[in-house]
């Protein structure tokens, strides 16, 4: 695996890949790498010939008081995971590369509506980060298609609306939750968690599981199963965000006769705010 810093490196490297008729398949990435997001890297190489990676702590996606200057930053031992996957390139660049002209000064990419609940409304300003960085990396690697995980469900639907609306060439591919035994979902923010923050964190999907069921079973008190998911997560310790009932389509509450259904939920736990979802078909 080759290691670049400079969007110029990029380009002249994937150029070589590109007149050789290679289909370039991209995973970006804040970093502290685990087994999801290596799995993206497996499903990467399945769809295309070629596989870049990025690390990049995106400082525009995090609000005032969030964990910018504590996130996790291990460039070696990601480095190794990527190359252990058969990952072909990595691009780690500086924040200098990205945002030449300064944070402040750097043009941004806003997908209205979609990017204002949930996540959006919890994290002011976060899916404008993300949106940013994610159009610009797409200029930079310019890849045939990229990979994201299922469990940032609003990121990845804020990222289709995005690529779809500017017209851009790629390919957006979503993976399936990685989930450790106990299924919790695999995030880098756990880390955060003691060893007994990670026992309770199992029930945040335990409690999506329970709606779930409910749900299955015919019950379209969705408002009722709601406050009851989150009065079940608060009992186990958890302070509430949010947990809603939506729509696949588009995230807006779901009514009596939608069938494609998700439920996205977020959660405090000590020093983490973790999220997760599940999609049912009714």
């Amino acid at each position: 695996m080759i290691t670049i810093h400079t969007i110029a490196e990029l380009r002249a490297a994937l150029s070589k890949e590109r007149f050789k008729g290679k289909r370039i398949g991209f995973v970006p990435t804040m970093g502290n790498l685990h087994e999801g997001h290596l799995q993206l890297i497996d499903q990467a190489k399945s769809c295309s010939d070629i596989v870049v990676s990025s690390i990049f702590v995106n400082p525009l996606q995090f609000g005032a008081g969030e964990d910018l200057d504590n996130y996790p930053r291990t460039l070696i031992a990601d480095q190794e995971k990527l190359a252990s996957r058969g990952c072909n390139f990595l691009f780690a660049p500086t924040d200098a590369e990205v945002y030449p002209h300064g944070r402040e000064a750097q043009t941004q990419v806003e997908v209205p509506v979609i990017s204002d609940m949930y996540c959006g409304e919890s994290r002011p300003g976060h899916f404008r980060g993300v949106s940013t960085v994610v159009c610009k990396l797409f200029g930079m690697v310019q890849p045939d298609v990229a990979i994201f995980g299922e469990k940032d469900f609003q990121q990845l639907m804020v990222i289709r609306r995005m690529t779809e609306d500017l017209s851009l060439p790629v390919e957006i591919q979503g993976a399936p939750i990685a989930r450790n035994e106990h299924g919790l979902a695999l995030s880098s923010r756990n880390g955060y968690l003691s060893p007994e923050e990670l026992k309770t964190a199992t029930v945040l999907n335990q409690t999506l599981r329970k709606t779930r069921e409910a749900l299955l079973s015919g019950s379209k008190a969705f408002s009722e199963l709601e406050e009851q998911a989150q009065n079940m997560l608060e009992t186990a310790g958890f302070k509430r965000d949010y947990y809603k009932i939506c729509r696949r389509s588009d995230l807006q509450a779901a009514s009596e006769d939608d069938n494609a259904i998700v439920i996205v939920a977020a959660a405090y736990l000590g020093p983490a705010r973790l999220i997760d979802n599940i999609q049912i078909d009714l």
